[in-house]
């Protein structure tokens, strides 16, 4: 695999972690249940959203949810800030290979913004 295509799944690995974590917020919360049932989820199930207010909160968690991932992921990459710093980071991989150099930016653009996601989803 090129280093290309390494930067790619990378990057969807972060697409899918923030699916998991909107899917999480959204689950049925059963009291007393372990496992996916975390604090995420009772509050959500604590505020008793009406129907008209599940689809703009729906659509308020998956906003804030890309909006940090991407940003992180441009932050890596040295296209935007983590806190008060920006710069470009070096990213290794258990393998060896450097997954920093501007393709970081690239995909999650595709990802959280463009339509790749779909791709990912199947």
């Amino acid at each position: 695999m090129g280093k290309e295509q390494i930067i790619k799944e990378f990057v969807k690995q972060f697409y899918k972690e923030k699916q998991s974590l909107y899917n999480d917020c959204f689950k049925v919360y059963i009291e007393g249940k372990n496992g996916h049932n975390g604090l995420v989820t009772k509050l959500v199930a604590d505020l008793n959203l009406t129907e008209e207010q599940y689809p703009v909160f729906e659509d308020f968690v998956s906003a804030l949810l890309t909006d940090t991932f991407y940003t992180i992921l441009l932050g890596l990459d040295g296209e935007a800030t983590i806190g008060d710093c920006q710069q470009t980071y070096t990213i290794i991989d258990e393998k060896g290979n450097d997954l920093s150099g501007g393709y970081i930016e690239t995909y999650a653009y595709e990802y959280f913004h463009g339509g790749m996601q779909e791709e990912s989803d199947r």
